[in-house]
């Protein structure tokens, strides 16, 4: 990418977000305790931190750039069009921040711009 658009995002999380960070969720979580979180991400308030902080905080591998998911929305990017934020879960006690939905998506923007703020929404487990 040559020149960097401005990344553009939903005021909100897209309503099949949900459903899918509970089906994570469950990887992790029992199955009540999945469906709890994923409700009360519905309901957290909107807020945002930079790629490279969630990066660290989720010490998670960074998919690269050959990756379909992370092309695609790297190309949403590109075209200007808005992508979804992203959801997430803290672990306490200083654990590691959990991304229930949006892994993808945070790759992509990480890529193009490490300093980017992702939207996003947090909550305790």
């Amino acid at each position: 990418m040559a020149k960097k658009e401005k990344i553009h995002w939903l005021a909100e999380p897209e309503p099949h977000n949900y459903p899918s960070a509970q089906a994570y969720l469950t990887l992790v979580f029992e199955d009540e305790k999945a469906k709890l979180l994923a409700r009360e991400l519905e309901t957290a308030p909107m807020t945002a931190f930079k790629a490279k902080d969630i990066f660290r905080a989720s010490q998670l591998s960074l998919l690269g750039v050959s990756n379909s998911h992370v092309q695609k929305n790297q190309e949403k990017i590109e075209d200007e069009k808005a992508l979804s934020p992203i959801l997430l879960v803290r672990t306490g006690n200083g654990g590691r921040v959990i991304v229930a939905d949006g892994y993808h998506r945070m790759c992509s923007v990480y890529h193009y711009d490490e300093d980017a703020l992702i939207p996003c929404k947090i909550i305790t487990a």
